[in-house]
This record gives structure tokens, C-alpha cells and sequence, in this order.
């Protein structure tokens, strides 16, 4: 299991509604990216982080360690704002220049991504992906579509696991001391992690035809209620974050 699913299934809101913890971390998400970047964004991030390390109760370091890897993609998205083709020239590069208004732009752009980031975060870190898709049906989602869904699931875990075990084997066996020996390695990796994906396929298939299945996997679905009072907070929050950003936005900095 990845380490953000086992934090969102041992989450202090683990047994919320799933729509209730979509609801606040989409309408965030929704928020840092429609509102005016300043002072929109640093406001949308610093209260989803308020609720991430607050009543969510998720750690900083799992949160950082989860953060890290799209705030990579936003930095990377950003960077080349900064540059532009011809202009004036005279640096290292002549056709290469400094955008006149790239950093603007590219701190833009990064703030909102962040903080959009964040948003999804709240809701991967607090609501585990075993109690969405089998709601999913309710909402008008093939049943087909849900119960796929549903196996790649929990064969992702599997077939990570036997991954992990390949990998702790070959290096016992001195399996990654050279380079010939990592690249011989890694082909004898993948080739027994679609072997072994395809025996445990297989090995499902027999488990539901022995089941009496019929088309239509039924699981149990954690019981949950919609709270009113955690509805109203996140009305109540998300229409703040709105006033105050289209209040601040009208004083000069």
C-alpha cells in the first residue's frame, strides 16, 4: 500500500462521507485556480494547509514527502515562462532571453498549481480510494467501469508488492553491484512482474467464476452520513476565501 493510502485509511475523517471531503477539497482546488493569483492562491494554500495539519490531522512529513512530487511538476511548468525566443540577446545564449514579464507569469502559475495541488491532496489524504468508486455507481457510473476500476486497485498493490520482493532478491544476490548486472536485473524484473500480474489474473478470474459471479462484484461499502455542520463549515470557508481574496484584490500593494 502507498503511503497516502495508508494514511488516508488510518485519517481522522476516514469514516466522513466522501462527499462531504470532495466537496471542500475540490471547491479549494476550484478556488486557487478561478480567483486572482494575489492574493488568491497563498490564501487558498494557507487554509488548505490549516486544514491538512489542523482538524484532518494529516503529518507534515507524509504531507511534505506527497507534495514534493507534483510541486516538482509545477516548478518544472513554470521555469520556462521565464525565457523567451530572440529579444535583446547579449547573454550566453543570443536567441535566449528573460521574458519582460516571465517571473510574473511563472510565480502566477506556480502559486496556483501549488495550491491546487494541495486541494487534491486534502482529499487523497483523507479519503481512501476504496470507499469512492463503489459510490461511483450511484452517480451513474457503469457498473463495468466501477468493478475494472476496483480490481486494478487492488492488483496495483499486488503487483507492487511482488516488485518490492524481486527487487530485495536481486539485491541479496549482488543483483545491482555493476551496471550490466542492473540492466540484466531490471529485464528479469519486469519480465516476472508480468508473469506473476498474469498467474494472479488468472488466479482471480477462477476465485469469482468459483463465487458464483455474474458480472457485478459487490463489496461492502462503509456506512456514512452527510453532516450539515461540516457542510456549512465548508460553505462557510470557501465563500471566505472568496470575499477576502475580491476584498484584498482592491487595495494597491
Amino acid at each position: 500500500m502507498l503511503p497516502i493510502d495508508a494514511a488516508a485509511h488510518s485519517s481522522r475523517w476516514r469514516h466522513r462521507h466522501p462527499l462531504e471531503k470532495a466537496l471542500l477539497g475540490l471547491g479549494l482546488t476550484v478556488l486557487a485556480i478561478s480567483l486572482p493569483p494575489w492574493p488568491g492562491a497563498p490564501l487558498v494554500a494557507a487554509a488548505t494547509l490549516a486544514v491538512l495539519l489542523g482538524p484532518a490531522g494529516v503529518a507534515g512529513r507524509a504531507l511534505w514527502r506527497a507534495f514534493r512530487v507534483p510541486l516538482g511538476f509545477c516548478v518544472t511548468g513554470a521555469v520556462p515562462l521565464l525565457f523567451q525566443l530572440g529579444g535583446a540577446g547579449g547573454g550566453p545564449v543570443p536567441w535566449l532571453s528573460l521574458a519582460p514579464d516571465g517571473a510574473v507569469r511563472a510565480g502566477e502559475l506556480l502559486a496556483r498549481t501549488s495550491a491546487a495541488s494541495l486541494g487534491l491532496l486534502l482529499f487523497a489524504f483523507t479519503t481512501p480510494v476504496s470507499d469512492v468508486v463503489p459510490r461511483l455507481v450511484r452517480a451513474g457510473v457503469p457498473p463495468a467501469v466501477v468493478d475494472v476500476a476496483l480490481v486494478m486497485y487492488r492488483m496495483s498493490f499486488l503487483l507492487l508488492d511482488s516488485v518490492r520482493r524481486v527487487r530485495q532478491a536481486q539485491a541479496a544476490r549482488l543483483g545491482h553491484t555493476t551496471r550490466a548486472a542492473a540492466w540484466r536485473s531490471l529485464a528479469g524484473l519486469a519480465s516476472t512482474a508480468f508473469v506473476r500480474a498474469f498467474e494472479r489474473a488468472q488466479r482471480l478470474h477462477t476465485g469469482l467464476a468459483g463465487r458464483g459471479y455474474d458480472g457485478t462484484l459487490r463489496v461492502l461499502v462503509p456506512p456514512a452520513r452527510l453532516s450539515p455542520r461540516f457542510l456549512t463549515a465548508t460553505a462557510l470557508l470557501l465563500a471566505g476565501l472568496a470575499v477576502l481574496t475580491l476584498t484584498l484584490r482592491r487595495f494597491p500593494w
